[in-house]
Parts: C-alpha cells; structure tokens; sequence
C-alpha cells in the first residue's frame, strides 16, 4: 500500500462528504464538486495500483 492510497481514499471520503451536503442543502455546484473529489480520489487509489504493480518483485 502507498501513500497514494491513503490520499485517494482519504479524497474520496471528502468528496462522498461534501456531495452528501450538497444534496441536503439543495447546493448542485457542492454537490458536483463533491463527485469530483470522488473521481480524483479513485484516480489517485489507481495511482497507487501502478505504484504497487511497479514495486513488486518479479517471479
């Protein structure tokens, strides 16, 4: 597991957090911002994916 991990999930709870506002204060804009937290936040977990992928060893 890489840092990049813990920041796409991390990306991602702020994200889910701040659509979640949006939606009950009726704030479309907080709301779409906060889908894209969401999107970067899965990005950033592929990140890490390659990272690993990279870093193991070969058998």
């Amino acid at each position: 597991m890489t840092d990049e991990h813990v920041k796409g999930t991390t990306t991602q709870a702020k994200g889910k957090v701040e659509e979640t506002a949006g939606k009950v204060t009726g704030n479309k804009d907080q709301e779409a911002h906060g889908d894209a937290k969401q999107v970067q936040g899965g990005a950033q977990k592929s990140l890490g994916d390659v990272q690993d992928a990279v870093r193991e060893p070969k058998r």
